[in-house]
């Protein structure tokens, strides 16, 4: 294949190091080392200065996390979406938006190719390269650990010290992890057993629930149009606000999931998720919810978080069945507006009160005690007509057709 210019997607760490010098040699081109901040630990002019000295002619640093949190990650939970029943997609998110930068940056310096450093093995590749054909399907994709011979870290290590790669000496962890605003993600090494329980030492953004405060934390999110504006009485811009609920979530040991997942690719993946701020959020969403959206239209959404997550996952933002499902998303949330009052213990997060204005929730019709807006004696044909069914289905089974008694006399 021949290229004139490649933007890669660069973190500064091995792989991406040694993916821009195979570039280079292997092309003879021009390489162009894109890296996004969506809210990593990152000393980024190490990065800069790590990537010009490994031959890149110019080193483009994107700051993405307000774009994420407004773009991404609040359409996502508005969404609800869940993976496999308890994954908060913190990766699936996060990789379209990196790759949508990637390709203004390829069209803004005129490169005709883009590459990554996604393994052949992982969900990311799938994600990246779907993205790059869903925008711009003309710019051509070099996927390098699919076509080298770079195919352990002994090799890249050999690769890195031929060509003067500084590969970092510090004591090598065992497992690999990924960080960004929503979540930080671990995997690999000794998480490949999934009997063995993660070492406390690895956790970043939580306490463990044990060492958490004695006292719960008591605090009310804000919502508008399904998404948090507010936080204990105080309007907040979403990064501002997001950023909150990741501390206050992670200091009372709240998001910690040990899942064994399986990827698009086909085969089953133990990873190790801390999404703090994203668990505490979704909870109070789902609580304020119950008061202020109609069942029915409740009961269709529900029915189409599982498609929904399943296509960020898989890698299909940019898709139109995903568009397609987020506008009937977002017209479910326009009624979700109000106030929830959480508590945060010890690992837990639990709505202990919601309050809207367009609440549903009518304490007139709903009271045990004596009301004038109810009555009761109605509940008698709604229960024969909804038995009727059961009581045909019945006296077929015993063989009692032509028995049907008035059991209400």
């Amino acid at each position: 294949m021949s290229v004139k210019k490649i933007v890669l997607a660069y973190s500064g760490g091995l792989d991406t190091s040694v993916i821009l010098k195979w570039l280079e040699e292997e092309y003879k081109c021009s390489v162009i080392a894109y890296a996004a901040d969506i809210g990593q630990k990152e000393d980024w002019e190490a990065v800069r200065k790590k990537g010009l000295a490994t031959g890149a002619d110019k080193v483009i640093i994107s700051n993405l996390k307000k774009e994420f949190v407004e773009d991404y990650i609040f359409p996502a939970f508005r969404a609800n979406a869940i993976y496999e029943g308890s994954y908060l997609l913190g990766t699936s998110l996060a990789r379209p938006l990196i790759a949508k930068e990637q390709i203004r940056i390829a069209r803004e310096e005129g490169a005709d190719a883009l590459s990554h450093g996604a393994t052949g093995k992982g969900n990311d590749q799938v994600r990246f390269e779907l993205a790059y054909i869903g925008i711009d399907p003309s710019l051509k994709i070099i996927a390098p650990w699919r076509t080298w011979d770079l195919n352990s870290r002994k090799k890249l290590v050999e690769f890195a010290e031929k060509h003067n790669i500084p590969v970092p000496v510090t004591k090598e962890k065992p497992y690999s992890s990924d960080e960004n605003l929503l979540h930080i993600s671990f995997e690999g090494g000794m998480l490949e057993d999934p009997w063995t329980e993660p070492d406390e030492a690895m956790y970043e953004l939580t306490v463990s629930p044990e060492n958490a405060p004695d006292k719960p934390t008591y605090l009310e999110i804000e919502f508008y149009g399904g998404d948090p504006v507010g936080l204990d009485g105080e309007k907040m811009d979403p990064l501002p606000l997001f950023l909150r609920l990741n501390e206050l979530a992670g200091a009372n040991g709240i998001g910690r999931l040990d899942l064994v997942e399986n990827r698009f690719v086909g085969m089953k993946s133990r990873g190790v998720y801390e999404t703090p701020g994203g668990t505490l959020l979704r909870e109070a969403h789902l609580a304020l919810e119950t008061i202020t959206m109609d069942r029915e239209v409740m009961r269709i959404r529900d029915s189409l978080i599982l498609r929904y997550a399943e296509l960020v996952y898989n890698g299909f933002w940019f898709s139109p069945e995903r568009e397609l499902l987020q506008k009937t998303m977002d017209e479910s949330q326009k009624t979700v507006n109000g106030v929830v009052r959480m508590k945060l213990y010890k690992g837990n997060c639990n709505a202990v009160g919601r309050k809207s204005n367009q609440s549903l929730y009518q304490e007139s019709f709903a009271t045990f005690e004596e009301d004038d807006v109810y009555d009761q004696s109605d509940a008698t044909g709604f229960i024969r007509l909804n038995g009727l069914r059961l009581k045909i289905n019945a006296l077929q089974k015993t063989g009692q057709e032509g028995r049907i008694a008035n059991y209400y006399d």
